[in-house]
């Protein structure tokens, strides 16, 4: 199951680089476009119906494997030795946020008071660490996996706790890109578990749609930031109350 959603993934993505739409598709295999979105959010592809789409886009079915096993392959997690030298470098780190979502070293410069030899020398310092391979007139492609993620509670996510937690939450969201949601109360472990679980299935989709939106106009994408959590936590507010305190 675990390389049927892959391939799936690796044939969407396959898609939107040939500036390909679920439209196109459905002309193709001769269904409606509600089907053919059923039939990807499923995953129920026949091998037939596969090696249709496959045609549309001039490749093989073995090519699409190829396609899912580079991509399967590339890194997942950098050591904590790299991470932590990062994490020291706020220039390093800007750039690094910047190309795992797939920012050109042009956008960079423009948006940021980067010069262009400073770029390329962090850049060059992200080949070294695979992930990204620096190309020809600085073009970057990025290498690490769909699926990649810093160290959890390692430097750059301890780095972020400390200095950028407080800035995060100086808003009232309430703005239309903007949700805060305190929940409280009191459920069994097995609850807690289950709800870890959804907590864990949402964050894949927000990983999954940040994949399907590299194809979009850079100035179509917004930088977005989610945070999920869950904690046993009693309020502090209110220890001293307690009659046998904690």
């Amino acid at each position: 199951m675990a390389q049927t959603k892959a391939l799936i993934q690796t044939l969407k993505r396959a898609l939107k680089a040939q500036g390909k739409t679920y439209a196109d598709v459905a002309t193709t295999l001769r269904l409606t476009e509600a089907s053919v979105k059923r039939l990807f959010s499923e995953q129920s592809f026949s091998l037939s119906r596969l090696d249709q789409v496959c045609q549309m886009l001039e490749l093989e079915i073995t090519d699409l494997v190829k396609m899912m096993d580079q991509q399967q392959a590339n890194l997942q997690h950098l050591s904590v030795e790299q991470e932590r030298e990062i994490s020291q470098d706020l220039t390093l780190l800007l750039i690094t946020v910047c190309v795992l979502n797939r920012w050109t070293m042009a956008q960079i410069t423009d948006f940021y008071r980067i010069d262009e030899l400073q770029c390329v020398q962090k850049l060059a310092y992200l080949d070294r660490l695979k992930i990204i391979d620096l190309m020809p007139k600085n073009r970057i492609k990025l290498k690490v996996a769909p699926n990649f993620s810093w160290i959890d509670n390692g430097p750059i996510q301890q780095f972020f706790q400390e200095k950028i937690a407080h800035e995060y939450f100086t808003t009232r969201f309430t703005g239309e890109d903007e949700q805060l949601i305190v929940l409280n109360g009191m459920i069994s472990k097995s609850s807690q578990a289950e709800f870890q679980r959804k907590i864990t299935k949402l964050a894949k989709e927000f990983q999954d749609l940040n994949q399907e939106d590299v194809g979009l106009d850079f100035h179509q994408r917004k930088g977005t930031t989610v945070l999920l959590a869950m904690r046993g936590w009693d309020y502090g507010l209110f220890k001293p109350m307690l009659k046998t305190p904690t």
